[in-house]
């Protein structure tokens, strides 16, 4: 189910679908400059820390990269 789309509440991420269903919830980290940093129809990530995480549809991390 493709991504339709992601926003933040509160310190949670969530991951919805086309239709509003959520698809999974992520946590955005409490530094400054951590959260949602964007999505797609397939891909979202999210920044925690000195690191940014992609995740697929499912919420399964496909990466991680140094922020820094």
């Amino acid at each position: 189910m493709p991504i339709g789309n992601a926003v933040e509440k509160g310190s949670s991420i969530i991951v919805y679908d086309e239709r509003g269903v959520t698809l999974f919830t992520k946590s955005r980290g409490s530094r400054p400059g951590d959260g949602l940093k964007g999505y797609t129809a397939s891909t979202v990530s999210i920044r925690s820390g000195s690191s940014i995480t992609t995740y697929d549809h499912r919420g399964v991390t496909l990466f991680s990269k140094s922020a820094l």
